[in-house]
């Protein structure tokens, strides 16, 4: 089951087309809403949080409808091609501001936020997945998983640096109008790239022949799959990590450090680092298991994102250091993780006799979804307690608390995550031997 070159960058991808939405929404939803659409940053939390939330239980339901989709074209292969025009129409709308009141533009947040959510997990659940069933070799998946999120902060850093430019570019001064343009030609980009997943991808592994299973019965085999409930705790704990330190970046910039017109420069620094950090995840493999790897990473994530608040604000070099430190630690963690991932659909194939994989994918979606939202709400929530005025130079306390936004708070929660790692076990060697009896039960089936 070895893949391709072709193959992995095919499928690498996918998440390129993924992050012209999940980048925009992490480093500048936030700042769009509150600063172009006109809403007020409390208003704003809550919004991110209710929707997300509608948003991830939905994942778990998008995960069993994908398990049981059975086309000429595959299992997870369709989604492709069915979900792009609906997430193109999806993020032009909400990018779109309405010439309504406050009451009336908070409604139209609310409903095509929503949707754009909805659009992204009918599409995205099944990508995920996919890279569980085109091949079981846990070398090849990391090395897969590595090409996939090579691509994602490929496409992060393409969104990071160019779309400040292009919403003042197509807006020419119009910043509503620049955003609607821009996220209309992102979703003309998107399902371009989709559509070379779909022709470029195989799905190898099968459902097991004598499965009759439901999504209940899915859910609760899921429920008793320890080595997913640990990954599951740390995706959640992780994206706060990830989301407060994302969101809060344009914040930081633009009224801590006072320069606005560093901020494409910044989150692309940050991206590019992400993607050389994704990049050498196979070559850190091969010194360390996943779990001490991932200990280790975090821990420096921990100390970097900590030494954020000592930084003076004139110092740029010192800023942009420390954050592409962060990126190049952070950078292997979605390989790793999203390899696990998969490594406990097998574990939960050996366990039980079914395999559920999009559950599985989709259910760590779940978490990384709430991850993002309580992040947004509690940058919403902080912003708004401590007197953020948009567009208006900021209060001491309003810039303090975007400084602990942006460093004290998301190094606790990398702490967190360090201890939750310790207690994954699917070591390498366990998994070997999982491989090898699964091996032997699909050639006595076949």
């Amino acid at each position: 089951m070895k893949l391709s070159l072709k193959e992995k960058l095919g499928y690498a991808m996918g998440d390129v087309a993924s992050n012209f939405y999940w980048r925009v929404l992490d480093l500048f939803l936030l700042i769009f809403y509150t600063d172009v659409f006109g809403i007020p940053a409390a208003a704003v939390g809550t919004m991110i949080l209710v929707t997300r939330l509608i948003d991830a239980f939905s994942d778990p339901v998008m995960g069993a409808i994908a398990d049981r989709t059975r086309t000429r074209f595959g299992q997870f292969r369709p989604y492709l091609l069915w979900g792009a025009i609906p997430l193109a129409a999806a993020g032009v709308l909400t990018f779109t501001v309405p010439e309504t009141g406050e009451n009336g533009k908070l409604l139209w947040a609310y409903a095509t936020y929503i949707f754009l959510m909805l659009a992204y997990t009918f599409i995205n659940v099944p990508y995920g997945a996919l890279m569980g069933i085109m091949t079981s070799d846990t070398q090849q998946r990391t090395q897969l998983t590595s090409f996939r999120f090579i691509g994602a902060f490929s496409g992060g850093t393409l969104v990071a640096w160019c779309t400040p430019e292009l919403v003042a570019w197509l807006g020419n001064g119009d910043d509503a109008r620049g955003w609607q343009l821009a996220m209309l030609l992102y979703g003309a980009i998107t399902c371009g790239l989709f559509a070379i997943t779909f022709f470029t991808t195989r799905e190898r592994i099968q459902v097991p022949a004598q499965q009759n299973s439901t999504a209940l019965t899915d859910l609760q085999d899921l429920l008793q799959n320890k080595p997913w409930l640990v990954l599951f705790s740390l995706a959640l704990i992780i994206m706060l990590t990830i989301s407060l330190r994302g969101s809060s970046g344009t914040f930081y910039l633009k009224y801590y450090v006072g320069r606005e017109d560093l901020i494409g420069l910044f989150g692309m620094v940050y991206m590019l680092s992400l993607a050389v950090g994704a990049a050498i995840t196979p070559l850190l493999c091969k010194l360390m298991d996943k779990r001490r790897l991932l200990m280790l990473l975090m821990s420096a994530v921990t100390l970097f994102s900590a030494l954020f608040y000592f930084l003076p604000k004139d110092n740029l070099l010192l800023i942009f250091t420390l954050q592409g430190l962060i990126g190049l630690c952070l950078g292997p963690k979605s390989p790793l993780v999203f390899s696990m991932y998969a490594d406990t659909a097998d574990f939960g194939e050996w366990k039980n006799g079914r395999r559920a994989t999009a559950m599985v994918f989709s259910a760590a979606a779940f978490s990384q979804k709430l991850g993002g939202a309580l992040a947004g709400a509690i940058i919403g929530w902080g912003l708004a307690s401590l007197g953020y005025t948009p567009n208006q130079i900021q209060s001491d306390a309003s810039e303090h608390g975007i400084l602990l936004l942006m460093s004290l708070l998301p190094s606790l929660f990398a702490l967190i995550s360090v201890v939750i790692i310790h207690f994954y076990s699917l070591d390498e060697q366990r998994l070997d031997r999982i491989q090898a009896e699964l091996t032997q039960r699909r050639e006595g089936q076949s």
